[in-house]
């Protein structure tokens, strides 16, 4: 792919919306207005509650690390990732309802690099889901701890072991205060026993309900695990997260929101790898490694307390671009093998999409 074809900024799309872009690591958020999402609920025929807010979510090329984003010598953003994920979280939320699991946010994907979604209350924390331990589990295991997500772990597992069961590790987005024992900061381990007290801090409206997080969690990891199966491929873990939006019957429901089962918010293996005890990355977690080797000073990019002086080093060196064209091709492989057809190939995407959003839903003024 050439360089014209990555999109890295996503947030300045003329949009009518009802407030400020949301622009985070990776996807733009364009909250539309109440008339326009009614409008469009009635016209495209969407199964949601007619008075549900929706929003038009444009994925990027970026690739955030380390709480970075970072460019290689020839490109700002990683070619081929943005449409690489929302495919691979399409195909994940479709496949949920097919199995008739909780419903999600996603109600349509009109572009390669957009999603039109429904507006949720998120829950406060990121559930994270582990079968394997690696990574910080393994780091907290070697350092002694034995109670973690709030299962007690035997003495003499081994690095990359399968565990006897799914973990629930949930961890802090950064945004509950004033919680005891509740870290104010983002991807901090976050006890299940503080959770279950002060669920209402985390926009819970009672256990039944992170008993229902939990179970969705399951179910969707199961779902993913099973099918990464039949291709050699393992899910080690990954990452949900929750919202609660209104329902059709009346009231609320619990929805999954945000991306399911990508490179970017899972750990993969292949499993031939993982069974010759040298299991290696099929996910971002490649271009983490390949950094953590790069770098002079890999205390820089694993102290949170640098964090100021990492992101001046991220915004003054460039990477080499084969870090950038491996990912991509791990990306690319991986929604191909899942999808089993190939990806879109895209060149300028922006214009594409301006056309769409005009066109096709009458949202550029």
């Amino acid at each position: 792919m050439s360089a014209s074809s990555v999109l890295t900024v996503s947030d300045d799309l003329p949009l009518a919306v009802a407030r400020p872009v949301h622009s985070g690591k990776v996807r733009s958020v364009y909250f539309l207005r109440p008339d326009d999402s009614q409008r469009l609920i009635r016209e495209r025929g969407y199964a949601i509650a007619p008075q549900s807010d929706l929003a038009i979510m444009v994925i990027s090329d970026r690739l955030s690390a380390f709480d970075c984003l970072w460019r290689s010598d020839s490109f700002e953003g990683v070619p081929g990732k943005g449409a690489a994920l929302n495919a691979i979280a399409a195909h994940w939320f479709s496949t949920f309802d097919a199995n008739a699991l909780m419903p999600h946010h996603l109600l349509e994907m009109p572009h390669p690099m957009v999603w039109i979604v429904r507006q949720a209350r998120p829950v406060m924390m990121e559930a994270i889901a582990r079968r394997y331990i690696t990574g910080s589990l393994w780091r907290a295991y070697a350092r002694g701890e034995r109670v973690i997500g709030g299962v007690t772990l035997p003495d003499g597992l081994k690095q990359f072991q399968r565990l006897s069961e799914l973990l629930f590790t949930p961890s802090t987005k950064g945004v509950v205060r004033d919680v005891p024992g509740v870290a104010e900061t983002d991807d901090a381990p976050l006890a299940p026993a503080a959770l279950r007290e002060y669920y209402r801090a985390f926009s819970l409206q009672s256990e039944a309900q992170l008993d229902a997080c939990v179970s969705a969690l399951r179910s969707g990891f199961e779902i993913i695990e099973d099918k990464l199966s039949a291709s050699g491929d393992l899910l080690v873990d990954t990452k949900f997260e929750f919202g609660i939006a209104p329902s059709l019957s009346g009231g609320e429901e619990l929805i999954y929101m945000d991306e399911v089962g990508t490179p970017d918010s899972s750990r993969i293996w292949r499993r031939e790898d993982w069974e010759r005890g040298e299991p290696r990355e099929h996910s971002k977690e490649q271009f983490r490694e390949a950094l953590l080797s790069w770098v002079d000073d890999r205390d820089m990019l694993l102290d949170a307390r640098r964090m100021e002086e990492r992101s001046s080093y991220a915004q003054s060196h460039a990477v080499p671009d084969e870090f950038f064209l491996d990912l991509s091709e791990t990306y690319t492989a991986q929604a191909e093998g899942i999808l089993g057809a190939p990806l879109p190939r895209m060149d300028r995407p922006r214009e594409a999409m301006l056309d769409l959003m005009n066109e096709q839903f009458g949202l550029v003024p």
